[in-house]
This record gives C-alpha cells, structure tokens and sequence, in this order.
C-alpha cells in the first residue's frame, strides 16, 4: 500500500500581499537573494536580513555563543558556521521571485550598475546608488538619516499622494455641498424677500386705497349737505308757489273790491318773500385738489426711500472676535465681532444676523446680549457669575467665525481702573496713629498697629517733606472720597498733608489741591461728604468736633457745625434734603442737622443690640434717605433713625471670606449705596497684635491706640492687618462677591465713593493711595 501525503497549496495573487513581507523587520531594507540582504531564517521562525544578523552578534560585549531574535526576543545560539549556516528562507526567496518577475520593469535600478537597486534619504530628500555614492548614508553618520529601497518610498509617496488627493476630493465635496447648500438657501431667502416686498407695497397701496376712499367719501358727505340744503330750499319754493296758487284761485269771480285790494296787499308781501329763495342758499363748487402743498413730493419722496434691501459682503471665515473688556467675575465683560469681507477689509455697516452662544465648562449656559455697533462690528456682553474657562460659539449666516469656539479665561481678581498715589517712603507703607497727648480719650480711628509714629512724628514727617520738593501726588493717609454729581470728579480727603485732593474720577489725573484751614488741620480730617449738589463739601474734624461747610471751589469756610453732645465725631453723610448726618464713635450715637445747622435728632447707644453701636466706623446715606452705619456690622435705619435691618457679613459656605464680628472677624472701613441701591463697604480683617491690644484698648475706627502708649515698631505696619476687600452686597443686603486685587492687593481700605459707568474709588490707607475698581 502506498502512503499518500497531502499537500495544501495556497494561491497567492500579486496585489495580495503587502511589501512589508519583503522587507528586513530590522533595517526595513528590502531582502535580496545570495546577497547582503540575504534572509535568513531563525529557530523562533523570524526571518531577519544577513546584514542585521551579523551586526547583532558583532554588537554582543560577552561571547555567549548566542543572541537574543530582534523580534520577539527569544535566546538563539549561533551555528558552528556563524551566520551563513542560518537556513535560508524559502517563503521570502520565492516572494523575491514573484515580485521580481511581476514588477521586473518596475523596481527602479542604477543607470552604472544594473543590478544595483536604488536606495531614498528621506532626511536629505535624494535618490542614490549605494556603489556609487560614498558611505555617508551607510557608514558612519548612518543613524542620521533615514534611507529607505526607493521602491518603497514611491509606492509611500504614491500613496500620501492617494490619501491627499482623497482629501482634497473630500474637502472639494464638502465645499461643494457647503456652497449648494448656500444657492438653495439663497434662493429661499430671495423667496422670502419676494414676499416681504410684495406685502409691504401692498400695505402702501392700502394706505394709498384707504386715503383715496377718505377723499372720496368727503366729496359724498359735501355733496350731500350741499344737496340738503338745496332741496330744502327747493321744497320751501313749492311750498311758497303752491300757496299762492291757492290763494289766486278764484279771484276772476271776486267782485268785492275790499277782498281784492287785501289780495293784492298780500301778493305784494309775497314778491318781497320770493325775492330772497330766488338766491340758491347753497353753492355748487367742488374741486379736488392735489397740488396745493408739498404732499405729492412728500409721497414720491418717501415711496422713493420705502423699503431697502440690505446685504452683506461679510466673510465668516475671515471674522474674529477678541476680548474687548477682559473677561473677570461678576463684572460686566464683552467680546467684540470684528466683521470683514472676503478680501480681509473691515466692514463699514452693521446688520449681519449674529448668533452668539456662551456656555461654562459644564454646559451651562450665561445669557448674552449682542450689540450691532452699525459699524461693522458687534459687542457680545456677558457677566460670568464665577471664574473659570468659558465657550463662546459665534455664527454668521448660520456659518462659523474663524477660530470658533473662542475660549475666555475668566479671572477672579479684579484689578484697579487707575492709581493714585503710593506707599510713603521710609514708613513702610504703614499708617501712624493720630493721638496725641492733646488729644487724650479721643484716640484716632486709625489703629495703633496701622502706624509707628506720634503727632510729633508726623510734624517731623511733614517737616521733612517741607524741606524737599513738593509732590503733589504723593497721598498721607487717604481716609475718605466722594464723588461730584454724575461722578466726573473724585474730592480725596488727604488727612496726613491736611488738604483735600481734586481727582479726575476718568483717568486718576490731579487736576488741584485745596488747603480748607481749621477744616483739615492737624491732620485731623475724617469725614467728607457733598452738599448742594457739589458746590459745597461737608468734613469733620474731630479733633475740634466741628463739622465744617467748605466751597468745593476754593476751600474757603462756610459754615461751621457743633454740638455740647459731640465726643468724637467720625464721618458725615448728606441726604436728599441736605441735612447733614454724623456719625460720632466716642458718644456712640448718629445726629442729624437740618440745613441751618440745628440739631433734629440723635439715636443710638453703646452695646451690641440691634440699633445699638460699638465702635463706628463710617456712615452713609441711601435709597429714601435710609442710615447705614458701620460698626463690627453694617445696621440700616429709616431717615427717622429708627433700627430697619443688618446686611449679611459672609458668602455662605465661603471660608476665604472676611467675616466681621464683635470678637475677631474683620473691622468696616467705609460704606456707600450707588443709584441701585447696590451697597459697596471696605473691610479688613483684624491681625494677631491688634488682638493683644484687648477689649479695653478699643477706640474709634476699630481699634485705637492705649492711652498714655506708643505702639512698638515691630508690631506696627500693615502686615498686622490681614486681608482686605470691598464687599459688594444687593440691594436687599445679601452678600454677592468681594472687590481685590491679586497683584495690587488693599491694605486697609476706608472710604468709597461710586462714580460714572459702575466704578467705585476706595481710599487705600494701607497704601497711601486711591484706587478705581469696576465693580459691575
């Protein structure tokens, strides 16, 4: 019997298999046959090139009599005879075969050397002959260029050319489809045109139909009261005729003389009577006209300008948007649309159906309003509620703008407008309390941490700066700002150079300063207000307890306020009648005069009641004239000076918040109500040495220096203080956000005043400077 052995054949087509199969898996050379690139065949099955296999075992440090397969790694031992004994691979030398005699014209070859195949740099970009060019692509400097069989790099390179071309045809369908998509809505726009203009002419023909039926229903009515009046007439003619006709029946048979002589008397009355129907009582004129003004002008005139079709050369592709006012929480911020037309040139008109969207990290969506500036370009307003990065998808014409979405970096800081002013030279930026030895039981309501130096240091400050040249923008102690009506003007209350600043409230510019004599002297200045409208300005001086009326123009004196009841009076406000409001931190109570300067009426007391004081800070007036005075707390109080409610002191679940209280917490330094009733106040957190200082230390403005003791140097400054802010609350009086800055940070900050386009000036005592904030 015979033993049969079965054979399984595999048909193998040209195009079935890849050249991958024909390349060395280590130096990606093509193999050749009986040459360096020889395949050979491991135990582990892999087929590596002759070449690769002994640069492999040159490349062994210890002389193992073995190497591990550069494709999966597995240990092989090196025949007796090296790398020629490694069997040849017979798969690989029949492919080389097939390929060879299926693109025997194909493969690319050496004009000198026939039998030499081509090689491609793919570094230097050039076709070489390994024979014929020196040893800089395979010797030394090798691994710095990628050679591969040139055969292979046209086939790579017809094949980037496919895939190119596939995406210039996709690209070139997409465009095509885009601008098909275009001509139909195109046409459906011009449709939509079409019928707009048809029913707006149509609603001119009806006004036109509906005039003309006016006229022609006037000349009826005319016609018919003239044709009244007339017929009337007529049916009083016949009436008159029938009436003689009867009285001159049977006269031929009268032959008394009497009765035709009366006859004849009456017929005489008769003739005088028909005399006046003989006029016709009404006329028969009526004449249109059309031509007696300027009304048919008017009409062509207006028929000539009704109606416009407008287009647009805006080209979406080429418009951008950027952050036209940067993007910071809580504060109003925009996104200006630039439009251009296809050649790049700015667009010079408006009207572009703009579609915004504007959504957070999580997809929620922030309302937006678009503003067409009829010039070619559109604000996109917003307020983000938090920071954080935001979307913002802008489409016109329902296609996008070029790099769309535009993503925006919402910060949480919020940086000054301007600046005024700075640290003092030498003082360490810190603030010198105001007591003095004249002025003992009515401490400062600067803290004695705030400040190393007495009065006799500032004399001698003052002295000093006396001798130098003036700066007039040097500030001392900014305590309070107001603003002039419509807030173009910012007055400064420089308590430490005993003056009062005019500031530009637009740019931060000094435009003068004004010396108010006893008003501001002795550096004792601490409560500034407007009256009348900003002609006259109202500052207390608390250390001669006077509340003086000065000229904003000139700084001459008007009028002087006191009262026996003052003990230390702080701050003053004005409200809608001119009354003058003051707040007084040693008596624990708010007076208020009328407009002469007598005294109406006082509330408050010392204690930590509802509608009772301990230290206060400041004081201002609000909507319908409420009271809001500021101790560790903000209290409101109706014009009357009765208690009416506390603002909230903390964002819940918020632990960087400042938080004020009676024990710790932070001290208010200024408070003020803007138009809306928005209420903005200074806040600064108290420090570990003010602390040391304990309860029975405490004067006005928070807490005040010892009697009788000067604070040491080392726990002086305003490295005492903690952080500041400006606390910006609703008008219910709910805590919405805080004003600071990260790179400009308040350092104690005490009066505000609200000037144009939501923007809040703070003195900055910590600085010795007047700051601007957005706060809206």
């Amino acid at each position: 019997m015979m033993s049969s052995t079965l054979v399984e054949t595999v048909s193998i087509n040209y195009d079935d298999f890849n050249e991958s199969f024909l390349t060395c898996g280590t130096c990606l050379c093509t193999y050749d046959q009986g040459g360096e690139r020889a395949p050979k065949l491991l135990p582990c099955s892999h087929t590596v090139c002759r070449n690769c296999l002994e640069r492999i075992i040159a490349a062994q440090t210890l002389d193992t009599g073995s190497f591990r397969c550069p494709i999966c790694r597995e240990n092989v031992q090196v025949p007796q005879g090296g790398v020629p004994s490694f069997p040849p691979s017979f798969i690989v030398n029949q492919l080389l075969d097939l390929m060879a005699q299926q693109r025997r014209d194909v493969v690319p070859k050496c004009a000198t050397h026939p039998q030499q195949e081509l090689f491609f740099c793919e570094t230097c970009d050039v076709v070489f002959c390994a024979q014929c060019v020196d040893n800089s692509h395979t010797g030394r400097g090798a691994s710095e260029h990628t050679v591969i069989p040139f055969a292979i790099a046209i086939k790579r390179m017809s094949e980037i050319l496919l895939y190119k071309a596939h995406l210039c045809i996709k690209n070139l369908n997409s465009a095509y489809d885009a601008v098909s998509s275009e001509l139909r809505q195109l046409e459906l726009s011009t449709d939509k045109t079409l019928d707009c203009i048809n029913k707006s002419f149509q609603d001119v023909l009806a006004i036109i139909e509906r005039r003309k039926q006016e006229c022609l229903q006037w000349v009826r009515k005319v016609r018919e009261d003239k044709r009244t009046i007339l017929r009337e007439q007529l049916d009083l003619i016949q009436a008159e005729k029938e009436k003689v006709q009867r009285e001159c029946d049977g006269l031929q048979y009268q032959v008394e003389v009497r009765n035709i002589t009366k006859k004849i008397s009456d017929l005489n009355e008769k003739l005088d009577t028909t005399s006046t129907l003989s006029e016709p009582r009404e006329n028969s004129f009526l004449r249109y006209e059309y031509k007696h003004n300027d009304a048919l002008r008017e009409i062509a005139k207006a028929i000539s300008q009704f109606g416009s079709v407008r287009v647009s050369t805006t080209f979406p592709a080429l418009t951008t948007a950027v952050e036209y006012r940067r993007a910071t929480a809580h504060l109003r911020s925009s996104v200006r649309v630039n439009a251009v037309d296809y050649h790049g040139n700015p667009r010079t008109s408006g009207g572009d159906p703009v579609v915004a969207e504007l959504r957070t990290e999580r997809g929620d969506a922030i309302d937006l309003k678009i503003t067409d500036n009829a010039d070619g370009t559109y604000d996109l307003k917003y307020v983000p509620t938090r920071p954080g990065k935001l979307k913002l998808s802008v489409c016109i014409f329902g296609r996008p703008i070029k790099d769309n979405p535009l993503c925006i970096e919402t910060g949480q800081h919020i940086d000054p407008i301007w600046k005024l002013g700075g640290v003092l030279g030498g003082v360490r930026g810190s603030i010198s309390s105001l007591a003095t030895s004249e002025g003992a039981g009515r401490a400062s309501i600067y803290s004695a941490s705030e400040g190393p130096s007495s009065s006799v240091e500032q004399q001698q400050s003052q002295l000093q700066e006396q001798q130098q040249p003036q700066q007039p923008l040097r500030l001392n102690m900014p305590t309070r700002v107001a603003a002039a009506p419509g807030g173009q003007l910012l007055y400064v209350l420089d308590t430490g150079n005993s003056r009062l600043c005019v500031v530009n409230a637009r740019d931060g510019s000094l435009q003068r300063c004004l010396s108010l004599g006893r008003a501001t002297e002795g550096a004792s200045a601490t409560g500034l207000a407007v009256v009348s409208g900003g002609t006259m300005l109202a500052v207390v001086n608390w250390r001669s307890q006077t509340v003086y009326v000065v000229d904003s123009s000139d700084g001459q004196i008007v009028k002087e306020i006191t009262t026996l009841a003052f003990v230390e009076p702080i701050d003053v406000a004005v409200n809608s009648k001119g009354e003058i409001i003051v707040a007084d931190s040693g008596a624990r109570k708010i007076f208020k005069f009328d407009t002469q300067g007598n005294l109406i009426t006082s509330f408050g007391s010392h204690g930590d009641r509802d509608g009772q004081f301990k230290v206060i800070t400041a004081l201002c007036v609000g909507r319908n004239d409420e009271i809001l005075v500021a101790d560790h707390r903000i209290q409101v109080f109706t014009k009357d000076g009765k208690f009416s409610r506390r603002l909230q002191d903390s964002l819940g679940g918020d632990s960087g918040n400042l938080r004020s209280g009676s024990e710790g917490g932070a001290v208010y330094g200024g408070v003020v109500v803007d138009q809306s009733g928005w209420i903005l106040a200074t806040v600064t957190e108290k420090g570990k040495s003010v602390e040391e200082g304990g309860a029975g230390d405490r004067r006005s403005g928070g807490i005040g220096l010892q009697e009788g003791r000067r604070p040491s140097r080392e726990k002086s400054g305003a490295g005492s203080m903690g952080k500041s802010a400006v606390n910006v609350y609703s008008a219910a009086g709910k805590l919405l956000y805080m004003l600071n800055s990260h790179g400009d940070k308040l350092r104690r900050p005490q009066g505000l005043a609200v000037m144009a386009d939501f923007r809040v000036g703070v003195a900055d005592l910590g600085n010795n400077c007047i700051k601007a904030y957005y706060y809206k």
